[in-house]
């Protein structure tokens, strides 16, 4: 085949078509756990996280909450999947593997939010978040106590004690969570978020009439149960109450993943190495919201 503007074109637009059908078509989960806060610029300053008012009775003057001490920025970074198309595989027709991997490309790009979501998730308990605190830790500072959003119970359907123990708790600790007054925030836990490892045991506390032991299940459809195969840990489980303005995590898109390409049969690249190139570019980050709707058990107790 010989090679000219027209060829590449018509090469490139079927390139595209074929990564925008794939990127289309993939599945994605992040929209289930985190909000999407766009970015206009090199980051995003989330200090006013640490400090939303709520509504009181207006009694004199009013009673301005000031940004507090802690600082929480994400930073915006860049990504890619590039992919080199060699002249001579033009020239000699031997097209179709590309096609596929401009799919691949796709498929990979619609993930790629995923990818950082569930990355934070992962390193929830290490990470910290806007308090300075890890997201999930037995001391994040409320007023002049710590308040815990971090167990250590395996997830267990085994009987009504068990589940009591683990998911009830977990239940039990998001509903009671308080703002820096003393007034309940109203947390509704929803989502029971597990890895694949756990997908057997949180269907049988969220759908089963009965537990293990024979008892009755006191937590069925309390919640969605979602399998998250990004979920690197085996034995963490986390509860969410994704029904807030904000949910629990963040994803900040700077630049949504897009298709790009380098096509000049007279650029360098074609004249000293003979390749063309194609891919995805994005820019973002993900991070925190508020520690009060999530609750995550690292699992290394029975």
């Amino acid at each position: 085949m010989k090679i000219n503007g027209a060829v590449i074109s018509a090469l490139f637009l079927n390139l595209s078509k074929a990564f925008t059908g794939a990127f289309t078509a993939a599945p994605s989960q992040w929209q289930e756990i985190a909000s999407e806060v766009p970015s206009s610029g090199k980051y995003n300053d989330y200090t006013w996280l640490s400090n939303f008012p709520g509504m009181k009775e207006w009694v004199g003057k009013k009673q301005i909450k000031k940004l507090s001490e802690y600082t929480y920025v994400l930073v915006n970074k860049p990504y890619e999947a590039t992919i080199a198309v060699k002249r001579d595989d033009i020239e000699d027709d031997q097209l179709g593997i590309y096609a596929a991997q401009a799919q691949g490309a796709g498929h990979s790009a619609k993930q790629w939010p995923d990818e950082l979501v569930f990355g934070v998730v992962n390193k929830g308990f290490t990470e910290k978040c806007y308090d300075g605190k890890p997201f999930f830790a037995t001391n994040h500072p409320v007023g002049k106590s710590g308040v815990s959003n971090k167990g250590t119970k395996k997830l267990s359907a085994a009987s009504q004690e068990a589940a009591m123990a683990s998911y009830g708790t977990a239940r039990t600790t998001l509903m009671s969570m308080k703002d820096e007054d003393g007034r309940p925030l109203n947390v509704n836990p929803n989502v029971l978020l597990v890895p694949p490892a756990l997908e057997a045991t949180a269907n049988a506390l969220i759908n089963s009439d009965r537990l293990d032991d024979g008892k009755a299940n006191l937590y069925k459809g309390t919640a969605k149960v979602i399998v998250a195969a990004w979920l690197t840990d085996p034995d963490a489980w986390f509860l969410l109450d994704t029904s807030k303005p904000l949910k629990p995590f963040i994803y900040q898109p700077r630049k949504k993943p897009v298709f790009v390409q380098q096509t000049k049969v007279e650029s360098d690249a074609v004249f000293m190495e003979g390749e063309f190139k194609f891919g995805a570019e994005a820019r973002g980050a993900a991070g925190y919201g508020h520690w009060q709707t999530a609750y995550g058990s690292d699992g290394t107790v029975a």
